[in-house]
């Protein structure tokens, strides 16, 4: 069974990034779906994701993963 999750896609100084709101829609393996939704002609298409989710210390976090699936330093 395959699960709908809701995204946003944005770019912005030449790249593009796939946003989800981890509060609705948790995933389980980001470094896999970053692989899965960055490719261009089977997947969303995108230089990679972007998780926005729960914080203890600001109103939210954000985990960034590129499109070959390794979390992005910030």
């Amino acid at each position: 069974m395959t699960n709908t999750v809701r995204f946003t896609k944005m770019h912005g100084a030449g790249n593009d990034y796939i946003y989800v709101d981890t509060f609705r829609y948790p995933i389980a393996n980001p470094e896999e779906k970053a692989i899965e939704w960055s490719k261009f002609h089977t997947g969303i298409g995108s230089d990679g994701l972007i998780l926005i989710g729960y914080s203890n210390k600001a109103d939210f976090n954000m985990r960034i993963f590129n499109a070959d699936g390794s979390e992005a330093m910030m």
